[in-house]
C-alpha cells in the first residue's frame, strides 16, 4: 500500500475531555459536581444486621477504604482497610477472637490497629510497631455509622436525633438503600426538587408543587412546598386524610444529611454515604403516623406497621425512588459529556443546596492546608 502523503495525513480522534476537578471548576454546577462532602460528620455505612459476629467487609467513604468488622463477642471495629506490611486489604482477612488477620502473612491487628501479632520467623528482629487508622463507630436505627474525619470531633458531631424512632414507642420504620453510580450532589439537588413530578407521574408520591418557602439557616437550607402528598392510586388509598394536611410539605437539607416531615405524621431521612467521585449509597428512612387500613377509617397500629412496611417498600416505595435512580445516573452521564453546557436551573433551592455543599467542602479543604 502506498505510503500516506502530507494531503493525506491520519487524522486522530480529539482528547476526551472530562470534567474539570473542583481547583479547576470554572463555575458553580463544576464546583458542586466536583466536591466532596466533609468527612467531621457520621455517615451510615451498613445495616447492623449485615455484619455478623466474625465477618469483615469493606465500606468507603469518599475513595477512602474502610475495613469494617465485628469481632466474635459482637463489637465493631472500622480499621484503615491496609496491613501495614504488604499493604493488602485487611478487609481480605479474617476476624480471630478480637483481632483483624490479614490473608498474606497472617500479621494481626487489635481494635486499636496495632500490629499484636506475627505467626512467622520474625528473623531475630523485635517485633515491628506497626498502626494503622482507626475511626470511630456508632450503631443508630439499625444503621452502621463511621466518622471518617477528624476523630477528636466525633462526640462534638451527632448523629441526628430522630425522636419517633426511639423508645418504646417508636414508630416503625424499615429502611431501604440504594448504590446510584452518580455523584451526590446530584441526588440532594433531587430528593429536595419537587420539580421533577412528572418523573413520577405513574405513583404521584407529590403533585402541583408550589416553592412557598427556600431560605439558608447556617448549614441547613429549608424549603417548603404547597402540594398534594401521597396521590397515587395503590398509596394514596393508605394516607388518612381527616387526621394529616397532606397539602404542603417541609423539607431540609440539613448537611450533610436530608429530612421531609408532612403535617408530623409522615417523614423520611435521607443519608448520604459519598463511595466515590461517581458512585453514591443513599439510606432512605422513611415512618408513617398516619396511615389507615384501605377502604376505611381504622389507623394502622405501629406493631402492625413494620409488616405493612415490608410489604409496601417493595411494591409502592422501592419502585418509586428507583426512577430517581435511573434519572440521576443519566444527569451524571449527560455532565460527563456536557459539563461545558449553559446552566440553565430554574429551582432557587437548588441553588442554596449547591452553595452549601461547596461551601462545606472548601471548609473542610481550608482545615487540610491550615
Amino acid at each position: 500500500m502506498r505510503a500516506l502523503t502530507n494531503n493525506h495525513q491520519r487524522v486522530s480522534a480529539p482528547p476526551k475531555l472530562h470534567p474539570p476537578s473542583f481547583t479547576e471548576a470554572k463555575n458553580r454546577r463544576q464546583k458542586v459536581r466536583a466536591a466532596g462532602m466533609n468527612p467531621d460528620y457520621w455517615y451510615a455505612v451498613e445495616y447492623d444486621r449485615t455484619i455478623k459476629p466474625g465477618q469483615v467487609i469493606e465500606v468507603k467513604f469518599w475513595n477512602t477504604s474502610i475495613a469494617l468488622y465485628r469481632t466474635e463477642n459482637g463489637q465493631l471495629v472500622a480499621l484503615e482497610n491496609r496491613c501495614a506490611h504488604r499493604q493488602l486489604p485487611l478487609s481480605l482477612g479474617q476476624v480471630d477472637g478480637d483481632r483483624l488477620v490479614c490473608c498474606y502473612h497472617g500479621w494481626g491487628y487489635n481494635q486499636e490497629g496495632r500490629v499484636v501479632d506475627i505467626p512467622h520467623d520474625l528473623f531475630d528482629k523485635p517485633m515491628p510497631v506497626c498502626k494503622i487508622r482507626t475511626y470511630p463507630v456508632k450503631v443508630r436505627y439499625r444503621l452502621i455509622w463511621i466518622f471518617p474525619g477528624n476523630p477528636t470531633l466525633a462526640d462534638k458531631r451527632q448523629i441526628p436525633d430522630i425522636p419517633e424512632l426511639q423508645g418504646k414507642d417508636r414508630w416503625a420504620c424499615v429502611p431501604l438503600d440504594f448504590t446510584w453510580k452518580a455523584h451526590h450532589s446530584m441526588i440532594i439537588d433531587n430528593v429536595s426538587d419537587f420539580t421533577h413530578a412528572y418523573l413520577h407521574r405513574q405513583y404521584r408520591p407529590f403533585t402541583d408543587a408550589k416553592l412557598i418557602k427556600c431560605e439558608q439557616e447556617g448549614d441547613k437550607v429549608f424549603v417548603s412546598y404547597e402540594t398534594k402528598v401521597g396521590t397515587g392510586k395503590v398509596s394514596g388509598m393508605f394516607v388518612d386524610r381527616k387526621r394529616v394536611n397532606t397539602n404542603s410539605m417541609e423539607l431540609c437539607y440539613e448537611y450533610p444529611y436530608q429530612w421531609s416531615n408532612t403535617d408530623g405524621k409522615i417523614k423520611h431521612w435521607c443519608f448520604i454515604l459519598p463511595i466515590e467521585e461517581q458512585m453514591t449509597r443513599v439510606f432512605f428512612l422513611f415512618y408513617f403516623d398516619a396511615l389507615i387500613i384501605p377502604f376505611t377509617k381504622i389507623k394502622i397500629p405501629q406493631w402492625l406497621m413494620t409488616l405493612v412496611l415490608k410489604i409496601a417498600n417493595p411494591l409502592l416505595i422501592k419502585p418509586l425512588l428507583a426512577q430517581d435512580g435511573i434519572a440521576v445516573e443519566a444527569e451524571q452521564k449527560g455532565y460527563n459529556t456536557h459539563f461545558n453546557a449553559p446552566i440553565i436551573e430554574l429551582n432557587p433551592a437548588v441553588h442554596l443546596f449547591q452553595i452549601l455543599t461547596i461551601r462545606k467542602w472548601e471548609e473542610y479543604l481550608a482545615t487540610v492546608k491550615s
